[in-house]
């Protein structure tokens, strides 16, 4: 019986704490359970969820396009709040959208660098790589997967 994917995070979350980043991935398409999995480590950890989408949308409102790219750290960081040590992220497509001009691996690692952070990745891991949306589509990313601590469920049947 395959592992749920709240398992799989709850055994990379206490390796992860020896990282110098401590990021873990859901990598996995839309509609395939990131969300219930991390509402459940929510529920069993007592740890904030954060709709990423939500969060930093509202907080981008009152802010020029020009001002939105370059606040986007800042607003990511006041969303998720100085004191958690760890953190579960959800809907983070607004990361990739390409007028905040982001690296949303980049602002993921920075988050991890004083708390352990849970996202979830709409993509699919190929290879040696974390790949967000299709070739062709404006927000295609593909980034090197190196030291990520992934978990990639099996898709739904």
């Amino acid at each position: 019986m395959p592992r749920s994917i709240a398992e799989q995070v709850a055994d990379r979350l206490a390796y992860v704490e020896s990282l110098y980043h401590r990021l873990v991935l859901i990598v996995a398409p839309s509609a395939s359970g990131k969300t219930a999995a991390l509402q459940e480590i929510a529920r069993q950890t007592k740890a904030r969820l954060v709709n990423v989408n939500l969060e930093v949308s509202q907080r981008l409102l009152d802010y020029t396009g020009r001002q939105r790219a370059l606040q986007v750290s800042h607003v990511l960081q006041e969303a998720v709040g100085a004191e958690a040590s760890l953190v579960l992220l959800d809907n983070t497509e607004i990361l990739f959208d390409v007028t905040l001009e982001q690296d949303p691996l980049r602002l993921l690692r920075g988050l991890s660098r004083n708390r352990t952070v849970v996202a979830a990745w709409n993509g699919t891991v190929e290879r040696d790589h974390v790949v967000y949306a299709q070739p062709g589509h404006p927000e295609y990313g593909r980034y090197t997967a190196g030291d990520l601590m992934l978990v990639c469920p099996e898709a739904p049947t």
